[in-house]
């Protein structure tokens, strides 16, 4: 018990110092940056700092399970796209300075991955398969390599004044926590994995459960487009480094199949070694089940549209005219 509240602590200093350098990052950017905003027609974007967004998009991971068709692959090349599925997030961005915004987002998506997807042939034996849903709260924070900028009200040929830009290109990160719940599909129904102790969590000494609830790092780029006074369309391609490697309840080595049916159940036995059987020693006890030095990591791309909210005298966001 001690141990496993030792190892939470340690996560959630480190959490504590990212957030610590993302501050001391944005510090720095802001003095570094915005020098052109002397001129008063540069502090416009003070009278709408806030935006409601929402969007859909698509979603995948980077696993133990499934991927490409042999064994050490990393990132994108173990990127299995046929399990790319469908994702939404809505949130609110306040824009910090000319070219900082801060954001907070809530997500949800679905991830899975499976084993008989891929010709590798250790992996594809193994056959396990795996979904879960993911729920995210996250605040990133976003710095624009492309800044949009209001000029005059029309963009005449040969009239003097600023001419506006409509594009807005920035790279993100920040932090977030997540929930997660990975199953498992057998004889027509969906199982909870996480209470089955398919690796002999909560049998072995050694083994304790994993948590449903981590950490992520969420990093990437994006882009807006001006299609209206007040409306953009955008699209964001984001990361998520996480610091579990059990979204798809695969991590360490196998245990003994038959100490796992004795103490929670035939179900919980199948799902520990899905396999054919045919390759006993492949999956016996002690056998390579996943690999817990590659953290599992999981992808968003949203398609977002994104409303301007009129700033107050009191610096709070107008929701109406």
């Amino acid at each position: 018990m001690y141990k496993k509240t030792l190892k939470k602590l340690k996560v959630f200093n480190l959490f504590l110092k990212f957030r610590m350098l993302i501050n001391l990052l944005i510090y720095i950017f802001l003095l570094l940056s915005n020098f052109d905003l002397i001129s008063q027609s540069s502090y416009r974007w003070k009278r709408m700092r806030y935006e409601l967004i929402g969007g859909l998009g698509f979603t995948n991971c980077l696993t133990d399970i499934g991927g490409a068709d042999q064994i050490g692959t990393n990132f994108v090349k173990d990127l299995e796209l046929s399990m790319t599925k469908m994702c939404l997030n809505f949130g609110l961005r306040y824009r910090l300075s000319y070219s900082i915004y801060t954001k907070l987002t809530f997500a949800y998506g679905v991830i899975s991955g499976d084993d008989k997807l891929t010709k590798e042939p250790s992996r594809n034996y193994r056959n396990i398969s795996f979904k879960t849903d993911i729920f995210e709260l996250a605040n990133t924070y976003e710095f624009s390599i492309v800044t949009e900028k209001e000029g005059a009200r029309y963009n005449l040929r040969r009239v003097r004044g600023m001419m506006s830009l409509k594009l807005n290109i920035y790279f993100f990160f920040g932090g977030g926590v997540f929930f997660y719940n990975p199953k498992g599909y057998y004889n027509g129904k969906w199982y909870a994995l996480q209470p089955l102790g398919t690796e002999g969590q909560g049998i072995l000494e050694s083994r304790k459960k994993y948590s449903r609830i981590g950490f992520c790092i969420p990093w990437g780029v994006g882009l807006n487009y001006l299609v209206g006074k007040r409306t953009s369309l955008g699209f964001e391609l984001g990361v998520r480094k996480t610091f579990t490697d059990y979204l798809d309840d695969t991590s360490t080595n196998y245990v003994d199949k038959e100490l796992i049916r004795q103490n929670n159940g035939d179900i919980a036995a199948y799902f520990a070694d899905p396999s054919s059987g045919e390759k006993p020693n492949w999956t016996a006890p002690n056998c390579q089940r996943g690999d817990p030095k590659d953290k599992d990591v999981y992808i968003f791309l949203f398609i977002n549209l994104t409303y301007k909210l009129k700033t107050t005298r009191s610096g709070l966001p107008k929701f109406f005219r």
